[in-house]
């Protein structure tokens, strides 16, 4: 075998799928789940974390379904250290052309405690569930849960355990994000160095961002030797996020001057995806993140925008079009037909079928007779607004409509569809918005308190499109809700039903154990 740590190809493993959807809120339904699998693979993403098949039956179906469909990239499925976990991960993956598992247990002297055993007793583990693996695949990773943290000695015993057992990647998590970058370098040259059979596995970097440091942690371990870096798409991931995909890579490619590796990405398709994955998340991209933030590639200061006119360069290390970025052009009006609409959002990274592009057309029409101009933004609020309220949602806002003023009582008169049939009721509220969640409450009884509330304008003027977030928790799940539309009450009503209905799915999931 060629010496993966000498290679100058570094693999992106994407875990949007699995850690990145283990943020509190992150819930994503089977069919988007199966829409941003197809959509990495089509980005070339070396390896897709798909789910973790034990943790429940939609996550098995889940994984089941992508491994089926992928194309070319491997297709993985987490485990914990156990026969039944590495059993039910093989019968989801097995069906993937190219298939893959990932068992972990966590070694540190923290999360040795757990199992409760002692430094022999998880090593004979080790050796037994990555035997285990590698008779059903011929493809398996293992990680050292919360590596960083573990004591040297044992770290390179336990991981020359695993080489010997038939790992073929060796996974190094920074579970918690307390590494240095120094730190992290050094680690995967002294693992690389010293443990026997080294040279024959590829070594990973799983990095959180706690400290935010994990894309700098990520770079520093492939200046180390490790030759795959795991991700996702816009840093999502439990707490402060994992390493953001698009950073790194664009990182690499940027500065391949002092870091001479390159990946397999297409870059130009990290925008859409970014948008994707943000809207069916329900986490918005901050304006300030890099590579895929609102604010990326604008520039307010009289200095920067006098450079930008002469030489993009003065103030742009990369085009905005190696994303996927495309430059504003003439905003849309009520006059404008389906082949502009149609290139418009292609521009914008959307590839519509007939049909969607009918349903959207009509949408667009609607919106382009409430607005004087339809810009690209409005646009990517119409789109998100599409996918966050489906038609074939358990819930849906069918009518609505509030009084509202300086005299009390405010009221809404909602229509709500559940599961196909029509239900219409009055509700009174300390304000419009109030009186219209009251009124979904009386017509869906649930427990679920509302944490946040959250309203901005999509454009400028007072025709603007308002884009509602809410964040709702029930017994330790929380899910966000989001929506779109010149009314701002009705983007209230429909981010908290959307809400409602990412809950109906978040209630059928179960919590596994850590991971890395």
């Amino acid at each position: 075998m060629i010496n993966p740590s000498k290679q100058d190809q570094v693999l992106i493993f994407d875990t949007t799928l699995r850690d990145g959807e283990q943020s509190p809120g992150a819930t994503m339904s089977h069919s988007e789940k199966l829409e941003i699998a197809g959509l990495l693979d089509d980005m070339g993403v070396d390896s897709s974390e798909a789910g973790f098949p034990i943790a429940s039956g939609g996550d098995f179906n889940a994984v089941t379904e992508i491994a089926k469909l992928a194309k070319t990239s491997v297709i993985c499925g987490l485990s914990r250290a156990n026969y039944k976990d590495i059993d039910r991960c093989w019968e989801a993956v097995k069906h993937a052309k190219r298939p893959r598992i990932h068992t972990f247990i966590g070694t540190s002297p923290l999360h040795r405690e757990i199992p409760n055993l002692t430094m022999d007793e998880m090593a004979d583990r080790i050796h037994d569930t990555v035997t285990h693996a590698r008779n059903l695949c011929d493809n398996v990773q293992w990680s050292p849960m919360d590596a960083t943290r573990t004591e040297d000695d044992y770290l390179c015993r336990v991981i020359e355990i695993a080489i010997k057992a038939g790992a073929t990647t060796i996974n190094i998590p920074d579970t918690v994000g307390y590494t240095a970058p120094r730190e992290s370098v050094d680690l995967i040259k002294m693992l690389i160095e010293k443990v026997p059979g080294a040279d024959e596995v590829t070594f990973a970097t799983h990095c959180h961002n706690d400290l935010g440091m994990a894309t700098a942690n990520a770079l520093a371990a492939v200046a180390g030797g490790a030759r795959q870096i795991e991700c996702t798409i816009n840093g999502l991931g439990e707490r402060a996020g994992n390493t953001a995909l698009e950073e790194v890579v664009m990182a690499l490619k940027v500065r391949n001057d002092i870091m001479p590796w390159h990946t397999g990405i297409d870059t130009t398709k990290i925008m859409n995806l970014s948008r994707r994955v943000a809207t069916v998340s329900g986490f918005q991209v901050q304006y300030n993140k890099a590579i895929v933030g609102k604010n990326a590639f604008a520039h307010e200061s009289g200095i920067h925008q006098d450079g930008m006119l002469k030489n993009a360069e003065t103030f742009e290390i990369m085009r905005p079009e190696d994303i996927g970025l495309a430059e504003s052009s003439l905003p849309l009006g009520k006059h404008s037909g389906r082949a502009a609409l149609r290139a418009k959002l292609g521009d914008l990274g959307y590839e519509l079928a007939d049909n969607q592009l009918k349903d959207v057309f009509v949408r667009f029409k609607a919106l382009a007779d409430r607005k004087k101009e339809v810009f690209d933004e409005d646009l990517i609020a119409l789109m998100t607004d599409e996918s966050t309220n489906a038609a074939n949602d358990t819930l849906q806002v069918k009518f609505l409509r509030v009084i509202c003023g300086t005299e009390a009582p405010q009221s809404a008169d909602l229509t709500l569809t559940i599961g196909g049939k029509d239900h219409q009721v009055t509700a009174q509220g300390d304000g419009p918005v109030d009186a219209t969640f009251n009124a979904v409450k009386k017509l869906f009884p649930h427990e679920a308190g509302l944490q946040l509330y959250q309203v901005h304008a999509v454009t400028e003027g007072t025709d603007a499109q308002a884009t509602v977030s809410v964040r709702m928790e029930e017994n330790g799940k929380i899910v966000v809700g989001q929506s779109a539309d010149t009314d701002t009450v009705v983007a209230s009503a429909k981010a908290y039903v959307n809400a409602l209905n990412k809950l109906l799915v978040r209630r059928e999931k179960t919590a596994p154990e850590a991971e890395p």
